[in-house]
């Protein structure tokens, strides 16, 4: 008993001490202050707080886009932002792209020439090495932005026929086309359900339908939905019942899709046919006819 009371008060103290700094630590005044006081307070610090991409590319990347666009004409620099906005990079200007072009273009010039100076060290090689990379650079911003905006195209033509399938069962359950678009925008996810959302969008800040609907057209290069939208158009023009229109369209989204489908499987043993032809077939060939090729050989040494 005599040793319990100091071994009691021991640990009474010691709990005592880590209840204080514990609750000193987990005091959100005191951890704001903290914040406050780590806080750089030049223009220096806040600038080297930044990513070293904001630095340095990005500037580097304005200036060549300031001059390239002073050489671009404007027809071009109109298709370039329409490309832009199917490949679904609307926040990216065409300037600003117009400098990635010809940053890429400068990094694959100077690449190329290394690589093909190291190998050859010939200047002649090291010249056409130094234009090739420069057309090359110059072309592969085009090349992922028309693959971004085919793959964009390519989900939204997947995803149509669902979602002409929940719009009609809206639309049939009692709901406005507006309020079943927006539906279709809270059910689906993808580049569809964002295009669908920014069309209600702008209906909600004074758009009427059709503009909303034919800006859809103007982002997205697919022929089945533009006809779908054709068919959304003239049916609001002309007051035929929505529910009718939407049941044909989807209807015949499905049917095409199954016929896609199909086009796909009578492709597929075309397809099949040629890693058979190049690269089964030659293995077999070897593993036949080396024994009869050896024996053959073997046969003539005797002679």
């Amino acid at each position: 008993m005599e040793l319990l009371l100091p071994v009691l008060v021991t640990v009474g103290i010691i709990i005592a001490i880590l209840g204080t700094q514990m609750s000193t630590s987990l005091d959100p005044v005191q951890a704001r202050l903290q914040q406050i006081a780590v806080r750089p307070r030049s223009l220096e610090e806040l600038e080297l707080q930044r990513p070293l991409s904001d630095r340095t590319l990005k500037p580097i990347i304005r200036g060549l886009a300031g001059l390239m666009a002073r050489i671009y004409p404007a027809n071009t620099m109109r298709s370039l932002t329409l490309r832009l906005k199917r490949a679904g990079m609307e926040t990216t200007s065409a300037e600003f792209f117009l400098g990635v072009k010809g940053f890429a273009a400068i990094v694959g010039a100077v690449a190329v020439s290394a690589l093909v100076n190291l190998m050859t060290n010939d200047g002649t090689q090291t010249l056409a090495g130094t234009a090739g990379g420069l057309l090359v650079g110059f072309m592969a911003p085009d090349f992922y932005l028309g693959n971004r905006a085919g793959g964009r195209g390519k989900q939204i033509l997947e995803t149509l026929p669902d979602a002409l399938d929940l719009l009609t069962i809206s639309v049939e359950a009692g709901l406005g086309f507006d309020a079943a678009l927006v539906k279709v925008t809270e059910k689906l996810k993808g580049a569809l359900s964002d295009e669908f959302k920014r069309a209600a969008s702008e209906q909600r800040v004074g758009k009427s339908r059709q503009e909303a609907l034919r800006g859809i057209t103007d982002r997205v290069e697919q022929k089945e939905l533009s006809n779908f939208i054709s068919a959304i158009i003239q049916a609001d023009q002309l007051g035929v019942s929505m529910s009718k229109v939407l049941r044909i369209q989807s209807e015949q989204m499905r049917q095409e899709r199954r016929q896609r489908a199909e086009e796909k499987a009578a492709k597929a043993p075309i397809l099949i046919m040629l890693p058979t032809i190049g690269c089964i077939f030659p293995s077999l060939f070897i593993v036949i006819l080396a024994p009869a090729a050896l024996s053959a050989l073997s046969s003539c040494g005797s002679f």
